[in-house]
């Protein structure tokens, strides 16, 4: 199984995800746009305005691990949601053109990090510590999923299967330390591995489904019949 931190493999799927977010967007005509997009509260414009301020915040992770001065990804708790609802407000043609920029200037940062770079510690949004060989793998879970959350045709079983396997394996640990996990198995029928959810418990029950349905459970995107409720995972 890929780890999230192999950086070789992640930053594939980051471009693959970003040419695949940026597809359906074009795609949308741009009165679509201003429609609800499958988040709650939110247009396709604010999610479109979300994806380009998520990549100018992780190129502020890429420039902290590259120069060591540290540049956090936000200002301030206020600022990521204002500047969404900014974005949000801009012309069509301003808002495409601000998703494929923030996207290519983020490119970039990666792509000028060296070795040494790549083991800097940097800070998420949450304030955890973090190597910055975990910004990719960021950048995958918000590219990927929020193609689902367009609303356009995407679902969660086009993600590549490297990449839903990774989400179960990320999302399941980060869900266990949760309060009000439940306990399970997790056995993917299209999948030789399993996964723990939650406190080991020796009763724990199996729950069985295609890898992309119990992806699509644990990140909130589709309801998985007879499966139990889930914590918020982020």
């Amino acid at each position: 199984m890929t780890d999230r931190n192999d950086v070789t493999v992640t930053l594939a799927w980051m471009r693959a995800g970003e040419a695949r977010f940026a597809a359906l967007v074009a795609d949308l005509p741009d009165s679509a746009l201003g429609e609800p997009c499958a988040l709650a509260g939110w247009t396709r414009a604010h999610l479109v305005g979300h994806v380009a301020r998520n990549a100018e915040a992780l190129t502020r992770l890429a420039t902290w691990a590259r120069t060591g001065v540290e540049t956090p990804m936000y200002s301030g708790p206020d600022q990521r949601d204002a500047d969404i609802e900014e974005a949000a407000g801009h012309p069509p043609a301003r808002l495409r053109a601000d998703l494929a920029a923030t996207t290519a200037t983020l490119d970039d940062a990666l792509a000028a990090l060296g070795d040494a770079d790549w083991t800097a510690q940097v800070r998420s949004a949450q304030g955890r510590d973090i190597p910055a060989t975990d910004v990719p793998w960021m950048r995958v879970r918000e590219v990927w999923l929020h193609a689902v959350d367009l609303d356009a045709g995407a679902s969660v079983a086009d993600l590549p299967a490297g990449v839903v396997d990774a989400m179960i394996a990320d999302v399941a640990g980060m869900l266990s330390g949760r309060q009000g996990c439940p306990s399970a198995v997790l056995a993917p029928t299209d999948r030789s591995a399993t996964w723990s959810l939650g406190p080991a418990a020796p009763d724990a029950p199996t729950i069985a489904a295609p890898a992309a349905a119990l992806a699509g459970w644990l990140t909130g995107r589709a309801p998985l019949p007879g499966a139990p409720a889930l914590p918020r995972w982020l």
